[in-house]
């Protein structure tokens, strides 16, 4: 008995729908692309003559050195007594309270000695204070 063979269909790869959905993402990316245009913004900026003023702002400093002793303004106290501190700030600011007050401590005082240089301005009225450390013995 011989039976008909059946005819194989020849495989083929339509490619018509490949190429279809590649050329609509071309399409999508080339219209979604923003384009970058650059703008550049020219300023006159002005141009100012003379010379400049030099004019240090005034300011009161008070120096705590490692064993507690102060100094207003570079000049050494004699003692570390509330009233001669007092009266050095009183001094060195002739009775404006407005000057900005620079407390510059050593890194090993103690806590008291800049409690009471910063006691002492607030009984004057101080209210613009500023507290640095540094080593001022220069032992580090």
């Amino acid at each position: 008995m011989k039976f008909a063979r059946r005819r194989q269909n020849e495989l083929d790869i339509n490619l018509t729908p490949l190429i279809d959905v590649v050329f609509l993402l071309l399409i999508f990316f080339m219209v979604s692309t923003t384009f970058i245009e650059e703008s550049h913004l020219v300023l006159n900026l002005p141009e100012a003559t003379g010379d400049p003023v030099p004019q240090a702002p005034k300011k009161i400093e008070i120096s705590i050195s490692r064993n507690g002793g102060y100094s207003v303004n570079a000049k050494q106290l004699i003692d570390t007594d509330m009233e001669t501190l007092k009266l050095a700030i009183t001094e060195a600011s002739q009775g404006d309270i407005s000057i900005p007050m620079v407390i510059s401590a050593d890194a090993d005082t103690s806590h008291q000695s800049v409690v009471r240089a910063m006691d002492a301005a607030g009984q004057l009225g101080f209210v613009h204070l500023n507290i640095t450390t540094k080593n001022i013995s220069g032992n580090r």
